[in-house]
């Protein structure tokens, strides 16, 4: 994973509504959630949670898709895997932690 990337993505993660966003759809892992089912866990306005689901999708956490009439949103693991891998790479230099 590049650097800019792994910025942009702890950059969007470092904000209080957008980390437990991002950390209930691991929960609901590859079924992924609707923006209201969202909101409705969160207790967020449907303009505040399309904005924190919007900059978490440009960071590349979170991906959506169209099912018939609803939008699913689900948390991209191959990214958050990427970044927790770039983020633990060199992990005490090879020696047992």
């Amino acid at each position: 994973m590049e650097e800019p990337l792994v910025i942009r993505a702890l950059a969007a993660l470092a904000q209080t509504h957008r980390l437990r966003l991002f950390r209930l759809l691991v929960v609901a892992g590859p079924d992924g959630l609707t923006p209201g089912a969202m909101a409705e866990s969160l207790g967020l306005a449907p303009a505040t949670l399309s904005f924190h689901l919007k900059e978490l999708s440009h960071a590349g956490l979170v991906t959506q898709e169209r099912v018939s009439r609803h939008l699913i949103y689900r948390a991209d693991f191959a990214q958050m895997q990427a970044l927790l891998g770039f983020l633990t790479e060199n992990c005490c230099a090879g020696k047992r932690c």
